[in-house]
C-alpha cells in the first residue's frame, strides 16, 4: 500500500499543470490601426476632387474624391429626358386606351417603353455613382498619393486608418497555448512621451501555431475614445 501511494504521489508531480494567464511572463507587442483601409476607383478615370488630405479626420461614408463624371451626368440627363417622354406619351394616348381605339399591343408598347426608360434612369444613376469614393470607415487618412486631374484605376492613391479602437498584436510562445482565453482583460503598458498603462481585451486568439517558430498569435482590442494614442507604438502587455 505504502508502495502505490508514492507511485500515484510520482505520477502526479509529472502529469502536467495547465498554465493560467496571471503565470504568464510579460509579453511584447505592437500596436496597429483596427484597420487599414487602402482606396482606389471601382471605374478608371481622371480625379477632379481629393476632397482630404494627409491627417484628415473622416467619418464614414463621407465624400473622399471625385472623378470627372460629364458623360456620366449628361447620360442621366437624357436618361430622365426619355422618361418624362414617355409618359407625356402614355398620358396623351390615356383617352384613346380608354376608348379601346389603340390596341392593347400599343399600349403595351408605351408602357414598356417607359419602364426601359426608368431602367436606364437607374443604370445611369449608378454609373455616376461610381464616380463618388467614400470611406468605409472612420479614421484618419495615413496617405495621399493621388491629385486632382490624374489618372486612377486599380492602384490605390488614398489610404484611412481606424484608431479607435486600436488592436494589439502579440506573439505568445506555443508553451503557454491555451492559457489565454477570448474576451480576457490585460494590461499594455507604453513608455516614452505617452507612458501609461492601459486595458485591453483579448479578441482573437489564434488556432493554429507557426511551427517554425514554435508560437501563436493573440490580437486585443485598445479602447482609444480621445485618439490620443497613435498606431505604430511598441508596449509590453500582461494579462
Amino acid at each position: 500500500m505504502r508502495s502505490l501511494f508514492f507511485l500515484l504521489l510520482f505520477v502526479l508531480l509529472l502529469a502536467p499543470r495547465s498554465i493560467q494567464a496571471e503565470e504568464l511572463p510579460p509579453l511584447e507587442g505592437l500596436i496597429e490601426p483596427n484597420e487599414l483601409v487602402q482606396y482606389s476607383s471601382q471605374v478608371p478615370g481622371i480625379l477632379e476632387q481629393v476632397l482630404v488630405e494627409r491627417g484628415t479626420w473622416v467619418k464614414k461614408r463621407q465624400t473622399i474624391a471625385t472623378l470627372k463624371s460629364g458623360v456620366q451626368r449628361a447620360a442621366l440627363k437624357l436618361a430622365k429626358a426619355r422618361v418624362d417622354f414617355g409618359k407625356r406619351k402614355l398620358l396623351r394616348n390615356e383617352q384613346l386606351i380608354k376608348k379601346q381605339l389603340i390596341s392593347i399591343n400599343d399600349k403595351d408598347e408605351i408602357e414598356t417603353e417607359v419602364r426601359f426608360s426608368e431602367l436606364e434612369v437607374s443604370q445611369a444613376e449608378e454609373q455616376l455613382a461610381l464616380r463618388t469614393i467614400r470611406s468605409t470607415i472612420a479614421g484618419v487618412v495615413v496617405q495621399r498619393t493621388g491629385s486632382p486631374g490624374e489618372y486612377v484605376g486599380e492602384d490605390p492613391f488614398l489610404t484611412i486608418a481606424s484608431i479607435d479602437p486600436l488592436s494589439v498584436e502579440v506573439v505568445v510562445p506555443s508553451g503557454y497555448y491555451g492559457a489565454i482565453k477570448k474576451g480576457a482583460e490585460a494590461t499594455v503598458e507604453i513608455e516614452g512621451p505617452l507612458a501609461g498603462q492601459y486595458k485591453a481585451r483579448v479578441i482573437i486568439v489564434d488556432q493554429i501555431i507557426d511551427a517554425a517558430s514554435s508560437t501563436f498569435g493573440v490580437r486585443l482590442e485598445l479602447p482609444n475614445p480621445k485618439k490620443k494614442l497613435p498606431a505604430g507604438l511598441k508596449c509590453i502587455v500582461t494579462f
